[in-house]
């Protein structure tokens, strides 16, 4: 297998593939720069098929220390747990590739990126996708690809949108959208923004569904020099899980029964109506069928509860509490909730509660040389901490970005601010300041509202 490398220009960067000289052992492998910024995308198939009811797909990015020339710290001079960034990296990655496979595909797949080279001007994060996708096609993996993602930017002063910008671009851009897909259909967003407005972020989306495409003809035409080099691709053949006909039929048969236990707006007696409809459908099964069917019965229980429950939906135009469909369910809020700390509010809606606690702190101004934005961190917890909730780690880079975008700037305002009931608009300390001078961001109607207070600490 000869190495073979093609280097192209899009939207103002520089690019390489590279496969054939590493990683040979795997289904498919390839190299992946940007500039400098080096990644090695790797995945592997499993030959047999896993008797799960769902898509086995692991996505992993390795982010090592020495791709940026540093040492670990700390007494073990060793690579420690993935961090937050690399997690939503693995997650941008599998995005866009989980729904390109076939339905009833079963077999393994581990897709793998590690980075090799930071050059601290050109993130890795978006080229993964297409690593990813050049990898699978490759190893002549059937799913719909190639796949691309796409970092979208605009500069503040000319409104040029930029793509895959530089870190140093993105200080000077007011939109960070993300865009996973192929040329026909996104498949993946993601986006930070200043304010922008509707037909500005529809105009980057356009522009970007334009860069997806570019990215995926560079694949295509990336393939064809390999297969010149290397000989035609093996399309590998991979048996699909499909569904017992004779399990959905016995199932489905008590439509009814579970549309009636659906119909009930207690969250808890409506679970307990449906529980004890699958326990008498199963109870229809012999010991042996139970046995020989133990992975379809549960699968097809499940598709009949969604099936009933989106069918009274779009049918009668009632959801399952009883609430239309154009109505939303009551949410309550109370402020202040936890004592001494900087703000903190309930919110239910439901039987689902967020507690959620702020905290201020003063922002060194006497460093930075340009106007730069306080930075907000949100942590998000759930009833089992786990290093693995990969979920969970998401959502607060996710509020986070939504918060950091709507700060003052950190040299006319050194505080973050915080949620308050407190009947005064402002309380400063030493001095009181007047608000509609140092915060011309905040509009003049919210000088009668009791929304912010800012505290020295």
């Amino acid at each position: 297998m000869a190495l073979v490398s093609k280097t192209f220009e899009l939207y103002g960067k520089t690019y390489t593939f590279e496969a054939g000289e590493l990683a040979k052992q795997a289904t498919g492998a390839a190299l992946i720069k940007q500039g400098d910024t080096t990644v090695l995308l790797t995945a592997v198939v499993s030959k047999e098929r896993k008797n799960y009811d769902f898509f086995p797909l692991t996505v992993d990015f390795n982010e090592k220390m020495y791709a940026a020339g540093r040492i670990p710290g700390g007494y073990l001079k060793r690579e420690g747990r993935p961090s937050e960034k690399a997690t939503l990296t693995a997650r941008m990655i599998d995005r866009p590739l989980r729904p390109s496979f076939p339905d009833g595909f079963r077999n393994e797949v581990q897709v793998v990126a590690t980075s090799l080279v930071a050059d601290q001007s050109n993130p890795c994060d978006v080229i993964c996708v297409m690593g990813a996708s050049l990898a699978l096609s490759l190893g002549g993996v059937p799913f719909e690809g190639p796949l691309a993602c796409v970092r979208i930017g605009r500069n503040r002063e000319t409104g040029e949108f930029l793509v895959n910008p530089t870190y140093e671009e993105r200080e000077n851009s007011d939109l960070d959208l993300e865009l996973g897909g192929t040329r026909d259909f996104i498949s993946m967003v993601e986006a930070g923004a200043e304010e922008v407005t509707e037909e500005d972020m529809l105009a980057a989306m356009q522009f970007g569904q334009e860069a997806l495409g570019a990215f995926c003809d560079a694949q295509l035409q990336f393939i064809e020099e390999y297969e010149r080099v290397n000989g035609a691709i093996v399309k590998k053949e991979y048996p699909l899980d499909e569904p017992v006909a004779e399990v959905h039929d016995r199932i489905f048969a008590h439509y009814d029964e579970m549309a009636a236990a659906l119909c009930d707006a207690d969250k808890l007696s409506r679970m307990a109506k449906v529980d004890a409809v699958k326990q008498a459908i199963v109870a229809e099964f012999t010991e042996e069928e139970q046995v020989e069917w133990e992975r379809e019965i549960p699968v097809n229980l499940k598709k009949l509860e969604k099936q009933a429950m989106r069918t009274m939906v779009v049918e009668t135009g009632e959801r399952v509490d009883g609430r239309a469909a154009d109505e939303i369910r009551p949410i309550m809020v109370k402020d202040n909730y936890l004592p001494l700390v900087h703000g903190s509010g309930l919110f239910q809606r439901g039987q689902t509660q967020v507690l959620s606690v702020a905290c201020s702190t003063r922002v060194s101004v006497s460093i930075p040389s340009s106007p730069s934005r306080a930075s907000a961190t949100c942590i998000t917890t759930t009833s089992r901490p786990s290093a693995r909730a990969r979920p969970v780690a998401s959502v607060a880079p996710s509020v986070a970005r939504s918060v950091t975008a709507t700060l003052p700037s950190a040299l006319c305002f050194p505080f973050c601010p915080t949620r308050t009931s407190s009947p005064t608009l402002f309380a400063w300390s030493p001095r009181s300041w007047n608000p509609t001078v140092l915060l011309p961001w905040l509009p003049p109607a919210a000088a009668a509202l009791p929304l912010w207070t800012v505290a020295c600490p």
